[in-house]
């Protein structure tokens, strides 16, 4: 029973992330690798902010802003600099590992005794529960505001935008703002839930971003009335379920990497295919029976 809790409070923290993930991802069809700098950053807000007594809500709201900076800085290279979009995450990411250690002075403060937002003699389920679910209603509503379709116009057609009167790389700027401010605050929420801040707690998030995303989207993709950022928050779910069952079952967790590898290489076979379950049909000729095997057709 407490690692289903834990896979669920990780889970709904991590699926903020992946909201961000899926916006560059599936909306802008940018491959932003600048998301394993800002979740630290998101963290390393938080830890200074939180040593120095300022309120943990408050902390979360500058790990949103400061991810925002991140983000607008990435896409300023992008369409300022016209640097290719997979060189500016890369670019982001490398630099804000050292901006990271610049703002906690060491590699990792700890934030045990510290008020943080799970010390409110509240069920940590519930905080984060309340967390995700007032986040996703924000980015739901956003979506379907008139700024949130061009977003989406600009990932499917930026020409169709352009020839409107409206700057694609404006709308770019924003979504990649937007997208970092998110995991920025999942690394914030993270920080104070795990009761420490590390420099390297970023590294492949990206990749589980993305997992999360695909895994979400192959088990419930053809439903068509469940919201996109449904499928990104159970997504996470099952994969922090499949990794919490791959320790369990006695993996190493020096393997963790190589587990989150092969359920993305899962999630991708999968994905946009159907599982068939046709059942096999009998022709009858004469007083014979030929079997026909469908998929052999």
């Amino acid at each position: 029973m407490d690692v289903l809790i834990n896979v669920l409070e990780q889970g709904l923290i991590f699926s903020i992330a992946a909201f961000g993930v899926y916006i560059t991802y599936k909306i802008l069809d940018f491959p932003d690798l600048s998301v394993d700098g800002t979740f630290p950053l998101g963290a390393a807000i938080t830890a200074v902010c939180l040593m120095k007594g300022v309120n943990p809500f408050a902390a979360c709201a500058l790990s949103f802003a400061f991810g925002c900076i991140g983000g607008l800085l990435t896409g300023i290279l992008h369409v300022r600099f016209k640097i290719t979009n997979l060189l500016s995450g890369i670019l982001i990411m490398i630099a804000l590992y050292s901006i990271n250690l610049r703002i906690m002075s060491k590699s990792n403060i700890p934030l045990f005794g510290k008020q943080t937002i799970f010390s409110n003699n509240v069920n940590v389920l519930v905080v984060v529960f309340i967390f995700m679910i007032a986040v996703k209603i924000a980015l739901d509503m956003f979506l379907k505001t008139k700024l949130g379709f061009v977003l989406k116009a600009v990932g499917d057609n930026d020409q169709l935008v352009t020839s409107l009167g409206i700057n694609k790389d404006n709308i770019k700027i924003i979504g990649l703002m937007l997208s970092n401010g998110l995991v920025a605050l999942a690394g914030s929420m993270m920080a104070q839930y795990q009761g420490f801040s590390d420099v390297g707690m970023g590294t492949g998030i990206v990749v589980m971003g993305l997992a999360a995303v695909i895994m979400g989207e192959s088990v419930f993709g053809k439903i068509r009335f469940m919201q996109a950022t449904t499928m990104a928050l159970i997504g996470s779910i099952l994969y922090k379920g499949a990794i919490a069952l791959a320790l369990t079952l006695g993996l190493p967790s020096t393997d963790l990497k190589l587990i989150t590898a092969l359920i993305v290489v899962i999630a991708l076979s999968l994905n946009g295919k159907k599982l068939n379950f046709k059942p096999k049909k009998n022709l009858e000729f004469g007083g014979g029976t030929v079997v026909k095997d469908t998929k052999a057709m």
